[in-house]
């Protein structure tokens, strides 16, 4: 039978089951949410009369849950249009509804009695062979299944999100001892390819693999940070991008998770693992008792381990807490001659050999750290998982690690891995033992553009599944590379489909790039069928290489500045109308000129996660690789009959001049950056470039042929122009912008109006890129763009001037 899932229902309407109704509706699932009945009316619902049978009333607790998830930031849903698809109810009216979905899943508190009285009832609606699942995080299953049904048994297994489900890829699935096969795999599949999560297989253990081994890491920190006699912010500088983990780093990370959630699951594993080697490691030192003493829990108590206050300047503050005197301080910097050496080493993979071998307290930090860390993986095999690629997938989903601890081993080299655990008083477990005394020297291996492990029962290695869905760059790019330079690789995707992948700092756009780009085109039209751009860093691209532009307007070296805009333009020109289709597939931050790359491929294949827009303004100029351009056409072919053209065009003009920026690939649809009924969202970021080739053989199979230049772009001319210089009068004179934002404005203005044209004209493609290049030059004479350009170099963040 094939399984579809057209509407599920959440029962709980907390911060977890919020935000998985949210992200069912992000992929376009019914939600019925809903949660208990309050058992007293509020002084609202008094003033206005109102008693606890009223609708209003009953739905109150689920509502506000579900309003205050739809405001809190980084939003849980793709589009807030997409709220609509979530249905509100309460427990004791609408769970009969339940009988109509076709996935229930329970995320109440985590109380086994409530749980179980929930189940009682879900038994009662619940239509026999639908599938059944709990969020729980750790209370074991065998409990959860006393007194239900054998029907309920078979269909019931742990599907664990991480919080936010929307943003954090770790689904963790544990089945019941009685849950059908057929039911795993279907959930298995069903969270990679649809909720696109990392789906990890897990056992019934103590708070599964996820939280095991990310609250190890961190309590072992918590017991390490004293004796090695470091500071919060020296912690969190090494636990940080360094090693390839989020900016938040360790104590940043507790903040923002609330302690008390961290102590929650400590405990529970103190408690539950009596037999685990590292059982002690659970328990809480004083620190954090004092801390839970006196509610300092992180960001949800105003304070933590760091604390923003305001000084006597009145300036905004961020304190730190002292660990030996309890008191917060002023934050100090942390520096380290060992993370001087990495400065130079790009890719975090590449620097842990470097780390460990630092001389400082640095170096003594990743040697105690890491030794723990591969000990306690190395034991949890076979207890927690059977494969140790799961350790990995999950350490690296749930908690944004860049690579997992088995692969952390790798680079610094399995033998290596076991001198220090040696150092420390820690052996290595058998298996690894025998896998050295065989010959095998890695966890992992990359045979034909595939990811094998170490498979520790059949004691070989053993090629990972479900990478048939997948492209994986890294693997193929040595072995399927056609060309090179300091920009970009240019790979054989096979089946005639070229990938150009992005290699300069942030992915960013310039001469080199440009070059390869062009190369790139000029070999698939003549040896291949199309072209993909696509890279599977952490970003597309951030945009134009701006240090670049600024140096040559400093220097005033406008001709060569003029021509390196040009070369810009001509190469986005090129993704438009070469003889074979392009395909663009950003994901991340997709800014400045890589959302114009976007805007001028053929086919965007967009992964959900795209942060994308013309954020040029920020930096004093207008998009200048034909975005203004692309703005001024794509508003021309939405003129319809009876439009009020002008409004049309003004919406296209104030997205690039309030730099707007899509917070998902679906609002990039609202803002006329994605186009619909011609561009694709995946949802599994893993999947993008696989499904990018897929587009573009399709259109190179259905008989691709190079479209024609365009020479009919109708626009407004004088009277735009006039619309929009008395906006962005008005606007200076209520001081909403400054005299240098005005002139900005009004530049692309000229650009979008087509210039100062008597009456609407029909123009060529070519004309509105010579006057958006002539309007980009001309800002970049003035001082306030060159400022507003430094600037952002030095901070990173916009100046207003």
């Amino acid at each position: 039978m094939t399984r579809r899932i057209k509407k599920v229902a959440i029962i709980g309407s907390g911060i977890m089951g919020s935000g998985i109704a949210c992200h069912f509706a992000n992929i376009g699932v019914e939600v019925l949410l809903l949660d208990i009945v309050p058992r007293e009316l509020n002084d609202k619902e008094k003033a206005k009369g109102l008693t606890l049978e009223d609708k209003v009333v009953r739905n109150r607790l689920v509502n506000d849950a579900l309003t205050a998830s739809l405001k809190s930031k980084p939003s849980p849903i793709y589009n807030q249009k997409f709220a609509d698809r979530i249905t509100t109810g309460n427990i004791e009216d609408d769970l009969h509804k339940i009988k109509d979905v076709d996935w229930v899943m329970e995320v109440v508190v985590e109380r086994l009695d409530i749980k179980q009285q929930v189940f009682e009832q879900v038994e009662k609606y619940r239509t026999p062979g639908t599938i059944i699942s709990s969020n729980t995080s750790g209370i074991p299953i065998k409990f959860m299944n006393e007194g239900r049904s054998e029907d309920f048994q078979k269909h019931f297994a742990v599907t664990h999100f991480f919080n936010p489900p929307r943003y954090l890829r770790l689904f963790e699935v544990v089945p019941g001892p009685q849950c059908k096969q057929e039911v795993t795999d279907f959930l298995m599949m069903y969270g990679e390819k649809f909720l696109g999560k990392t789906s990890v297989l897990a056992k019934d253990t103590p708070a599964f693999i996820g939280n095991r081994i990310g609250i190890f890491g961190i309590q072992s920190l918590f017991h390490q940070v004293k004796e090695l006699g470091l500071t919060i912010e020296e912690v969190d500088k090494l636990t940080g991008p360094v090693i390839g983990r989020p900016k938040s780093a360790t104590f940043r990370t507790v903040d923002v998770v609330g302690l008390d959630t961290l102590v929650h699951v400590a405990n529970g594993l103190y408690e539950n693992c009596p037999n685990d080697e590292a059982h002690e490691l659970f328990k809480l030192p004083d620190f954090i008792e004092t801390m839970m003493k006196n509610k300092w829990l992180g960001s949800k108590t105003g304070q933590g381990f760091y604390k923003k206050t305001v000084n006597a300047e009145g300036k905004k503050e961020i304190l730190s807490l002292d660990l030996n005197t309890m008191e917060y301080r002023s934050k100090q910097r942390a520096k380290f001659a060992t993370l001087e050496l990495t400065k130079t080493i790009d890719k975090p993979i590449d620097r842990f050999k470097v780390l460990v071998g630092g001389k400082d307290k640095a170096g003594e930090f990743y040697r105690k750290n890491f030794a723990a860390m591969f000990a306690y993986v190395q034991n949890r095999i076979p207890e927690i998982s059977d494969e140790l690629y799961r350790i990995d997938d999950a350490m690296k989903a749930g908690f944004g690690w860049e690579n997992g601890p088995f692969e952390i081993w790798d680079a610094i080299g399995v033998e290596k891995g076991i001198e220090l655990m040696r150092a420390e008083g820690k052996e290595p477990a058998a298996w690894v033992t025998e896998m050295v005394s065989n010959g095998e020297t890695s966890f992992y291996t990359v045979k034909d553009g595939a990811t094998y492990y170490y498979d520790v029962p059949a004691k070989k290695q053993t090629k990972k599944p479900g990478q048939d869905a997948f492209i994986i760059l890294d693997n193929i790019r040595e072995s399927k590379q056609v060309f090179k330079n300091s920009g970009v690789v240019v790979e054989d995707l096979g089946d005639g489909i070229l990938n150009v992948e992005f290699q300069s700092k942030m992915n960013t756009i310039g001469g080199d790039v440009l070059a390869g780009l062009n190369k790139a085109i000029d070999m698939a039209e003549k040896d291949y069928q199309g072209l993909v751009v696509g890279n599977q860093a952490a970003n597309f691209s951030v945009g134009a290489n701006i240090g670049m532009i600024f140096m040559m307007a400093v220097e005033q070296e406008y001709d060569e500045l003029n021509m390196a805009i040009k070369y810009f333009q001509d190469t986005m020109m090129r993704m438009r109308y070469s003889s074979i289709p392009t395909i663009s597939a950003p994901h991340g931050m997709t800014l400045g000129g890589g959302c114009e790359l976007s805007m001028h491929a053929d086919k965007v294949v967009a992964a959900a996660e795209t942060y994308i827009g013309l954020v040029e303004f920020g930096v004093g100029v207008i998009p200048g690789g034909g975005g203004s351009k692309e703005f001024a056409l794509r508003a021309a072919d939405s003129f319809k009959k009876g439009d009020v053209e002008l409004n049309v065009l003004q919406e296209y003009f104030l997205t690039i001049g309030m730099a707007k920026v899509a917070t998902s690939a679906y609002e990039a649809f609202d803002l006329g950056i994605l186009q619909k009924g011609k561009d694709v969202v995946v949802v599994n970021k893993d999947r993008q470039i696989a499904e990018a080739k897929k587009h573009a053989l399709m259109l190179a199979e259905a008989g691709y042929t190079q479209p024609p230049r365009r020479k009919d772009i109708k626009v407004l001319g004088k009277q735009a122009l006039g619309m929009f210089l008395v906006g962005t009068d008005s606007m200076e004179a209520a001081h909403y912008i400054s005299e240098h934002d005005k002139k900005i404005a009004n530049k692309l203005a000229y650009v979008m109006a087509g210039g100062d044209l008597s009456e609407p004209t029909r123009v060529t493609e070519q004309y509105l890129l010579d006057i958006e290049r002539e309007a980009f030059l001309s800002l970049c004479t003035e001082r306030k763009t060159l400022e507003r350009i430094q600037h952002m170099l030095k901070t990173g963040k916009p100046l207003r001037n």
